[in-house]
């Protein structure tokens, strides 16, 4: 016999965000929030968690950023848009409607399901944040995973 804990509602949303420059060693920086329910309704990131993902990055990269972004409705919501617009460091680009295939960041969802969330059943959210966290730190180390992530979409960095 098996035993089978209670259903959930709780969610575990995931940001993230694969960084390339030339000449540089390749970077990740993601986010992990979960839903407990006693927020602010929100089960997933919002425009505002988005921005400070983005002013975390660029404190931690130290330079200008080209977002290229998939079209999800939060990146395109009238806050997000007018702060960016007025932040000189940040330029967005918008990648075509249903074009996962050109989003490196598909590449470390694809890593991270494939490796540290197979075959597993998570006993606790804070089991399953915890997986999530040492499998998003292991590619976070590894650039090479990083680059690949990019060549699988054939997009090419240039300087």
């Amino acid at each position: 016999m098996v035993r089978v804990r209670g259903r959930s509602r709780r969610r575990i949303s995931i940001a993230a965000l694969t960084c390339y420059k030339p000449g540089h060693r390749s970077r990740l920086i993601y986010r992990p929030r979960r839903d407990d329910g006693n927020r602010d309704g929100h089960k997933s990131f919002s425009w505002r968690d988005y921005r400070d993902l983005l002013i975390a990055a660029h404190r931690q990269l130290g330079g200008p950023i080209v977002l290229v972004w998939d079209n999800l409705n939060v990146h395109k919501a009238v806050g997000l848009r007018e702060w960016a617009a007025a932040q000189d460091w940040l330029t967005i680009y918008y990648l075509p409607p249903y074009a996962p295939d050109l989003n490196p960041v598909e590449g470390i969802w694809s890593l991270l399901r494939r490796g540290w969330l197979s075959n597993v059943a998570f006993s606790t959210p804070e089991h399953l944040v915890q997986t999530i966290r040492r499998g998003l730190r292991h590619i976070q180390y590894r650039s090479h995973l990083i680059d690949g992530c990019l060549t699988e979409t054939g997009l090419t960095i240039s300087p």
